[in-house]
């Protein structure tokens, strides 16, 4: 079939093809070898004229193994002919207890192509593709293909789905009859589903850190992160029913009113700013209505601030004594323990507190900031989204991570985040903030990368962007967990039709692809310029693939393949809408 090598260029050989060979098979993108004395070297078809084939080099084939790389060329003598089954198995994988038969190859009628689980599962990995060529069915099969492993139990797999759509509950919610010591839970913010098994997503607010709120509360502006410290210290500090709770309210009363005291304000004016904080901040001590003792008689608060003819105050020693009393500047030394239950309502209390301290009614920038976070903050406690942050009762961070992957006294595997009924604001925030629990989790681990977690993230381009986090919080969580994740069990599994909106640090860091058919051509470009083992033949490859199928590179593959993913069962709720059917039904 092959004649002799004419000559060789870069990477390529050009094998010339002899007039009477016949030609037996579509030798396009086929697998053919070179055998030059002792040595054999793997090549791909990559190109056919009409007498002329070019065959790209791929690796050698040693000691009944593959290796990826050529350092030797062949010699013009070698021999060239078609891969046979043995070197075939050594490149698509053999099957073995840690192995998973991805798919099948469609160049060799339909031989099974394994990988190595290690070496899939422990990288962070993109699945991309256009709309309807086959990523969420095989991102379905990819993992139930895990799950019907005999000779493989993934007993204490944690695969947490962030599900834009609510696809991936048909695929998993009958994990189970695989073996009943599998399970599938997913939590919800579509209260119809909670019919159906779901339980409503929430998450307890004092697990979040200032960042998280800055997320929560879109904050835009470093000098808004001050405020929200300082909100988040005095939430703990109310939290708690105790007596330095309601002396530190007191005192931070008594500072503000101080310092309006002491403008240059007219007594009017001092007086309006004054019932303006008690309007907002206000104790048994201080209110308008409680009692201030003078020697032999009893004004009630507001009454202390009667304007004589001389235009001041006619009680200003009485309620100056009054007021200083309750002031104590070692309270501001105090450090709350974090452990706290707190609600939304709670937090709005301390935003008020924080907005009457810290001489924030004195700057009107950052006065106006405050207000901004405090709108943005009434918004989120009276809005659809309030429940999502509405957790009954205290519980550890260690506790709640363990408590998303309990169902029913056992464990689940899989865990689907069903994010269908919140606005694309609030589930950004929502993946980013599980993201970082995860993230700050498995980090505290004794025992580094104990227990693997794996992020699922479908549409992923609506959440790993290049967004404002790096300038307002120095970093990006999906960057941060792209760079370091891996060494602590932290993998992403990136789920996108346009991966020219994903951040170009988080492509960089996965190392196995499987791409769907691809057409838009910034997509490809993008692609090209990211990733820097892509090559123009996969980016070729890909354009022309059937649906279900992916060209699928990495370190758990031995070379870049096309592969034909089996259906999945069940299957995943994204096909197309059936028009026909629905019209004439």
């Amino acid at each position: 079939m092959f004649g002799k090598i004419v000559y060789i260029s870069d990477n390529v050989a050009h094998v010339s093809i002899p007039k009477d060979a016949p030609i037996i098979m579509n030798l396009m993108n086929m697998h053919v070898v070179f055998e030059d004395e002792n040595k054999k070297i793997l090549g791909e078809v990559e190109d056919i004229s009409e007498d002329i084939v070019k065959i790209r080099f791929l690796g050698e084939l040693t000691d009944n193994r593959f290796i990826g790389g050529v350092l030797r060329k062949p010699k013009l003598t070698a021999t060239v002919r078609i891969i046979n089954s043995e070197e075939l198995t050594m490149v698509m994988g053999s099957k073995t207890p840690g192995s998973l038969m991805l798919g099948m190859s469609p160049l060799y009628e339909n031989m099974p192509i394994q990988v190595d689980i290690n070496e899939l599962c422990s990288n962070h990995m993109a699945i991309f593709g256009n709309t309807g060529s086959g990523k969420s069915y095989g991102v379905a099969r990819f993992i139930q293909s895990l799950f019907y492993n005999s000779e493989f139990v993934p007993f204490k797999s944690n695969f947490m789905i962030f599900d834009a759509y609510g696809e991936y509950h048909n695929a998993f919610q009958s994990i189970n009859q695989i073996n009943p010591n599998y399970n599938f839970k997913f939590y919800t913010t579509n209260q119809a589903q909670l019919e159906e098994g779901g339980e409503l997503l929430r998450i307890p607010l004092w697990l979040l850190g200032i960042d998280d709120f800055a997320l929560l509360l879109n904050a835009e502006n470093h000098s808004q992160l001050p405020i929200i410290e300082r909100m988040l210290k005095l939430v703990r500090v109310f939290a708690t029913d105790s007596d330095i709770s309601l002396r530190y309210k007191n005192h931070l009363i008594a500072k503000a009113i101080m310092d309006i005291m002491y403008t240059n304000q007219t007594a009017a004016s001092k007086r309006n700013d004054i019932f303006s904080i008690l309007a907002s901040c206000s104790t048994e001590q201080f209110n308008l209505e409680a009692p201030v003792q003078g020697l032999g008689y009893v004004r009630k608060f507001r009454e202390c601030f009667l304007i004589d003819t001389a235009g001041q105050f006619t009680e200003s020693i009485l309620v100056t004594q009054y007021i200083t009393s309750f002031i104590d500047d070692d309270l501001e030394r105090y450090e709350p323990t974090p452990d706290h239950f707190f609600t939304l309502d709670d937090l709005e209390k301390a935003l008020q507190f924080t907005l009457i301290s810290e001489g924030l009614l004195r700057n009107e920038r950052l006065y106006d900031e405050a207000i901004t976070l405090k709108v943005r903050l009434h918004s989120l406690a009276i809005g659809d989204n309030k429940e999502f942050f509405h957790y009954p009762k205290y519980i550890s961070m260690e506790n709640y991570i363990a408590s998303l992957v309990a169902k029913n006294g056992k464990k689940a595997q899989i865990v689907n985040f069903n994010l269908e009924d919140a606005d694309d604001r609030v589930a950004k925030t929502i993946v980013k903030i599980f993201s970082k629990l995860l993230f700050d989790f498995t980090k505290r681990l004794k025992e580094r990368a104990s227990i693997p977690f794996h992020i699922v993230l479908e549409e992923s381009h609506r959440y790993v962007q290049n967004d404002s986090d790096n300038f307002l919080l120095g970093y990006n969580i999906f960057e941060r967990i792209a760079k370091e994740g891996r060494k602590f069990g932290l993998l992403l599994l990136l789920i996108s039709q346009r991966p020219v909106e994903l951040s170009e640090t988080v492509i960089s860091q996965c190392a196995n692809f499987l791409i769907f058919k691809t057409s838009h051509p910034r997509d490809l470009d993008y692609l090209k310029k990211v990733l820097p083992n892509v090559s123009a033949e996969i980016i070729e490859k890909q354009k022309i693939l059937q649906p279900g199928t992916c060209v699928a590179f990495g370190p758990a593959f031995k070379i870049p393949m096309i592969v034909r993913m089996p259906l999945p069962n069940p299957e995943p709720y994204s096909s197309n809408a059936d028009v026909v059917g629905r019209w004439t039904k």
